[in-house]
């Protein structure tokens, strides 16, 4: 109080000072507010005064905190680092972590911070993936976690994660010691059982049964394909239930496999799903069990055989090719060659089947002088050899020194070797050539050609013609320009001859799109001159019309044609006049033979010797001229071509004694001994029974003329190829050669046999063998004998059907 008066006495007026002045109401006012200010300017400093004395001893407190928190924290730091640890602290979700502390450089942490916060980089993946996952949690749900990772190099590290408040620390610890172990046997037992089911999954993938057994064969696992193939679901219900997916025996086989050798390999067929298939089996022994695994080769051995019968089908099927070809593998080795290949070049199968490479055959063929001779054999070599590296075919032209021209194409193979295919193009190019000689030649003759020729293409152009044409028709303009249509043709033609046809039906037919086109002819006057025509279809819808000038020709065959009616009514003539003489002639020799017999019967009376000689010289000339009347009915009967014959099975040793029995007296007259040799497989033929008698009597009959007295005639029968062989010879005089011609023709006679005949035993032989589709030659030559020889076929075509 004392003070405060003090101070009230310091500020205090003199009384004179105030009783010298009058204050106004404004001054008052100002004066109060002027003290108020003061009071509260005085206030504010006492009060910052004291508030930065307070400050100030705060921040004295803070900072003897500070350094105690900053030896704390460097005493934390230094015993993490002395312990092997760092620690990363999230204070804030939005703010870096912190991380401090460091980790044995064995361990292969980065020792920057970003480094080592990219736990990916030097973690193993999957526990970098864990431990991402778990500081996620720590972070996000507060959840703490204690883990064991391993780095790239190996190395086992302890993690604890844990919060306080609102951070989150992570700290990462180095292991020694039992603790080193016991985290590197944990991890190597999550390996291992990762790695165990990893290959479960992989062989839950396979398609082929795989299984575990313990030491006492008894299953442990299987896999899907074993349980699918068991009729199970999964491989828990196939350990429980035992199913075997072998028989007993099978399972007894590959254990005393797997016991005598540790593994058994083997094939072992069972049944699936009602199916037989065949599996290649391995199990082997382990320290635990034993596991196999079974492959179904069912369908590979069944494509594998199809593949080597294809192989083998395409070798026999190249092996019959003209062309060339042999096949080199990746080392270009001889694998396949087919025989136009070793014919080609002459080489031997022993060298062929040794399996040469490319080089060594091409040396070989330049040393026998085969291939064309090179001025650098080494380039020209490699050359070839580079085939084996191209992509695409290379193509070679080898004129080889025996004038042979080849073309070689080398065919890559898409994993590696050569094809190679030698085509012998020599023949063709030398048909080449022939067929341009021919062409030409045929253009020659084309143009010499008499006959007209003109070929239209499908579209009526004219495309070939020869001079002859344009000569009939008076083209020798029109056909001069190129690509004329056969429209104009027509025109120019038509009025040429004054009449539409034959051009407008040309015209039609070689325009028209019909597909059974056929050949046509015809005739057409052009002037006084006659032309036969021909349309011929050709291919490729081309059509050929050929012109001939007939106008000689028609008149020659208007003459053979009336000549030839001549001659048809000069054989009917000819036909009747013989049937009409034979008929008349028969008759009156009926009455002749008739009376002749009876006169020789005595019935009308005795006669002496001379009348019986006279009538049996009546009787053998009666019978001798009803032969050759006969003979000259059979004869017109063939030349009007209505001879039919009665073919039959007939045994030919029976007819041959029936001639030969009725030959005898005749023979005997002159002395001539008759021979007859059948051979024992002579049997039947197909034969009119009638008209091999006939032949075989005419045959004999000729001999018994001209064999000379007391000489032999010999009759031969023995079976040919296809039919029968009949031979009759005489020791006659032989006919001359000039008269052989002759010798069938009718009406021809001997000039020196006993008997002079009518001539036609020999023709009707050879007309009877005709019709039996035979054939007869005569041997014969002057003073020498004459031999005939018959040929019958076994069954003439006429009657093979009706023999069969």
């Amino acid at each position: 109080m004392a003070d405060t008066r003090s101070w009230a006495q310091d500020f205090a007026y003199p009384e004179s000072d105030i009783v010298g002045f009058s204050l106004g109401t404004p001054e008052v006012v100002q004066f109060a507010l002027f003290a108020g200010a003061m009071t509260a300017a005085l206030a504010s400093a006492l009060w910052l005064i004291r508030e930065r004395g307070r400050i100030a001893h705060q921040n004295e407190t803070l900072r003897a905190k500070l350094v105690v928190l900053n030896a704390h924290t460097s005493q934390l730091e230094a015993l993490a680092t002395t312990e092997g640890q760092r620690a990363v602290i999230w204070e804030d979700r939005d703010k870096k972590p912190a991380v401090i502390g460091a980790l044995e450089a064995t361990t292969g942490a980065p020792s920057d911070r970003a480094g080592f916060l990219a736990f990916g980089r030097w973690l193993e993946p999957g526990s970098a993936a864990r431990i991402e996952r778990l500081i996620t949690d720590l972070r996000d749900e507060a959840r703490p976690f204690v883990d064991t990772v391993e780095t790239r190099g190996g190395a086992p590290l302890e993690v604890i994660g844990r919060t306080n408040g609102s951070s989150a620390v992570v700290r990462f610890s180095n292991l020694s010691g039992e603790r080193a172990e016991k985290a590197q046997l944990a991890l190597d037992h999550n390996r291992v059982v990762q790695t165990l089911e990893t290959l479960q999954e992989l062989l839950d993938a396979l398609n082929a049964p795989v299984w575990l057994r313990d030491s006492q064969g008894k299953l442990t696992w299987v896999n899907q394909a074993f349980a699918k193939a068991t009729r199970h679901e999964t491989s828990a219900e196939v350990v429980a239930e035992t199913s075997e997916l072998f028989g007993s025996q099978a399972l007894q086989k590959i254990s005393d496999g797997r016991e005598r050798g540790g593994a058994f390999k083997a094939a072992i067929s069972t049944v699936v799903d009602g199916d037989r298939l065949v599996f290649d089996v391995v199990d082997a022994r382990g320290p635990w069990g034993s596991a196999g695994l079974a492959v179904d080769k069912t369908e590979f051995d069944a494509i594998r055989r199809e593949l080597g019968n294809t192989i083998r089908s395409h070798e026999e099927t190249l092996d019959e090719l003209t062309t060339a070809v042999a096949m080199f593998d990746e080392n270009a080795r001889l694998r396949f060659f087919n025989q136009a290949f070793q014919k080609l070049w002459g080489l031997e199968s022993r060298f062929l089947e040794s399996k040469p490479d490319t080089g060594m055959l091409l040396d070989t063929l330049r040393a026998e002088g085969k291939l064309p001779e090179q001025p650098e054999w080494r380039r020209w070599k490699n050359t070839v050899l580079s085939a084996y590296q191209a992509i695409e075919p290379q193509e070679h032209w080898w004129h080889l020194p025996d004038g042979q021209t080849v073309r070689v194409i080398a065919n890559p193979h898409p994993k590696g070797g050569l094809t190679w295919v030698f085509e012998n193009l020599t023949e063709r190019i030398d048909l080449e050539s022939r067929y341009k000689t021919l062409v030409r030649v045929q253009g020659e003759s084309l143009d010499h050609l008499a006959e007209g020729v003109a070929v239209f293409g499908s579209d009526g152009k004219l495309q070939l013609s020869n001079p002859a044409f344009a000569r009939f028709w008076g083209l020798e303009e029109l056909t001069q320009r190129e690509g004329v249509h056969i429209s104009e043709i027509a025109k120019t033609c038509r009025d040429r001859s004054g009449d539409e046809e034959p051009w407008d039906h040309f015209a039609a037919v070689v325009t028209s799109f019909a597909d059974d086109r056929g050949e046509e002819t015809g005739r057409t006057p052009v002037g006084d001159v006659t032309l036969s025509w021909m349309v011929v279809p050709l291919p490729n819808g081309q059509t050929m019309i050929t012109f001939v000038d007939v106008t000689a020709s028609d008149q020659v065959e208007r003459a053979l044609r009336e000549r030839n009616e001549a001659l048809e009514r000069t054989a009917q003539l000819r036909s009747r006049f013989v049937h009409h003489v034979s008929y008349e002639l028969r008759t009156p020799l009926t009455n002749i033979s008739g009376f002749t017999a009876l006169l020789q019967s005595d019935v009308p009376g005795s006669l002496n010797a001379k009348q019986r000689d006279y009538v049996d010289h009546i009787a053998s000339s009666s019978e001798a001229l009803m032969v050759i009347v006969d003979d000259i009915l059979d004869l017109a009967t063939i030349d009007a071509g209505i001879m039919e014959l009665d073919f039959i099975e007939v045994e030919v040793e029976p007819v041959i004694r029936d001639v030969t029995e009725a030959m005898q007296p005749r023979f005997a007259e002159h002395g001539i001994d008759l021979v007859v040799r059948v051979a024992p497989d002579t049997g039947s033929i197909f034969a009119d029974a009638a008209r091999l008698r006939q032949v075989i009597f005419n045959v004999l009959s000729n001999a018994a003329d001209f064999a000379p007295e007391r000489s032999t005639v010999t009759l031969d029968c023995e079976r040919g190829e296809d039919g029968i062989v009949f031979k009759v010879r005489d020791g006659g005089p032989g006919i001359p050669v000039e008269a052989l011609d002759d010798i069938f023709n009718p009406f021809q006679t001997g000039k020196i046999g006993r008997r002079r005949g009518a001539g036609l035993g020999l023709s009707l032989a050879k007309s009877f063998v005709s019709l039996h589709d035979g054939e007869i030659d005569i041997n014969s030559s002057a003073g020498r004998g004459t031999e005939v020889v018959l040929r019958f076929p076994q069954v003439p075509p006429g009657v093979r059907v009706a023999a069969e």
